[in-house]
This record gives C-alpha cells, sequence and structure tokens, in this order.
C-alpha cells in the first residue's frame, strides 16, 4: 500500500473518531447559534459542535496536502 493511501486512511480513521467523541462531549451544551452560510443559514447548533467540526474538517482536508521536501536539483 502507498504512503499516501495510508496517510489518508489514518486521517479518515483519526478524524472519524475525534468526531464521534465530537458527539459525546456536546450532550449538555446549551449555547446554540445559527451559522451564516451563503445560500441560508443553518438550524441552531452547539457553539462547541461548530468550533470542533470545523476544526476535523480542516484537518482532514490539511491531510491531502503532500509536502515536497526534496532537495534535488
Amino acid at each position: 500500500m502507498s504512503f499516501l493511501v495510508k496517510k489518508l486512511l489514518f486521517a479518515s480513521i483519526f478524524n472519524s473518531c475525534l468526531f464521534m467523541l465530537l458527539f459525546i462531549g456536546i450532550q449538555n451544551s446549551s449555547n446554540k447559534s445559527k451559522v451564516d452560510l451563503l445560500i441560508d443559514e443553518t438550524i441552531e447548533l452547539p457553539i462547541s459542535f461548530i468550533m470542533g467540526s470545523s476544526f476535523i474538517f480542516g484537518s482532514f482536508l490539511g491531510s491531502f496536502v503532500v509536502f515536497n521536501m526534496d532537495n534535488e536539483k
């Protein structure tokens, strides 16, 4: 299995586990807010869910970045 596939598989599993822990952690959250999207607004969601899911989504998208650190010319 190539390095890129292993990296994406690990990122998917890790971020899925974080997402499940996020659901467990926000059970008693009472501060709710709406997110204003370009087209419409979302339903009222806990602020911790909005922040946590944006962090997890950014972490997953960041795993697609490939750095080529070879300095060969």
